[in-house]
């Protein structure tokens, strides 16, 4: 039986500019996919509000090509809403979602639990009523996913990541993640795991910090019968300070190197050369060189 060919994606949002990280994580991407004869894909995750500007989309293009990276492009998300509400309505069909119209004040002051990704909301909205309007962003509520009754309907399923090996799934450390915001019809977790299952990604590669979120990516891929990928997550690339580079931080953006006149193939090869756990900054490609 033939191999299915090997997809990769890289998926920004629009919501501000590209750093050595994303420039990483793109490489990684494109280079696994080029030497497995495979295909490279570019989409953009444009559903984060206000905040998803089509010029920041227009300036991580020219930051890949930049780099030499060559790639096919894909709908964006904000092109793919019906999908996402149709596997909402799926979910919720079956008695896996439940509303929670709760503050974030209000879950705050709630008795909570420490997961390995902070604290976890308890769960104290399942049971509620289940009669709100969610086509009234103002009037709705948020969707959650009940964990327990997950897990109870997927039992135990494994996935495989190429660089830390096989895990076995199991989300419970995010507690009931919200899947559907009051004025979004999907976040994060589900709106990826549908858009890679379209796009016949078979190797999700990304940064090491977003290995745990995995577990909830891999539940939902069972509950709506989607085909399961292998996962790659690379090691990121950390500042001086031996923090992660990002864009929330200021951290230096790809396009004022490229606009200084910096070599973006010559940065691309020192970033395939480097460790991204050794990679220091300061022995990066000097900021103004020409």
């Amino acid at each position: 039986m033939k191999e299915a060919p090997l997809v990769t994606r890289f998926a920004p949002s629009p919501n501000g500019r590209l750093h050595l990280g994303h420039a990483y994580s793109a490489i990684v991407a494109h280079d696994l996919a080029r030497a497995a004869g495979g295909e490279f894909l570019l989409r953009i995750e444009d559903i984060d509000g206000p905040r998803s500007r089509n010029e920041h989309a227009d300036e991580f293009r020219r930051d890949l090509e930049w780099l030499g990276l060559e790639w096919l492009e894909v709908p964006a998300q904000s092109t793919r809403l019906a999908q996402y509400r149709a596997a909402a309505d799926t979910l919720r069909e079956r008695g896996l979602l439940y509303p929670c119209s709760l503050t974030r004040r209000e879950i705050a002051a709630l008795p909570s639990r420490i997961g390995e990704d902070g604290v976890q909301y308890p769960g104290s909205a399942r049971g509620m009523s289940d009669d709100c309007d969610m086509s009234d962003p103002n009037g709705g509520a948020a969707l959650r996913l009940d964990i327990d009754r997950a897990m109870e309907w997927v039992g135990d399923i494994v996935w495989s990541d190429r660089v830390h090996g096989n895990a076995i799934a199991d989300p419970r450390m995010f507690g009931d993640v919200v899947l559907v915001r009051k004025d979004l019809p999907a976040v994060y977790h589900l709106a990826v795991t549908l858009d890679d299952a379209r796009d016949g990604v078979t190797l999700v590669t990304r940064g090491r910090d977003l290995l745990e979120a995995t577990h909830i990516h891999r539940v939902l891929q069972e509950l709506l019968e989607l085909p399961v990928p292998q996962w790659h997550h690379h090691d990121l690339i950390l500042d001086e300070n031996g923090e992660k580079l990002a864009k929330s931080k200021g951290s230096a953006a790809l396009a004022e190197r490229r606009e200084a006149g910096e070599d973006g193939h010559l940065l691309a090869e020192q970033l395939r050369l480097r460790a991204p756990r050794s990679w220091n900054l300061s022995r990066a490609v000097p900021f103004n060189q020409a």
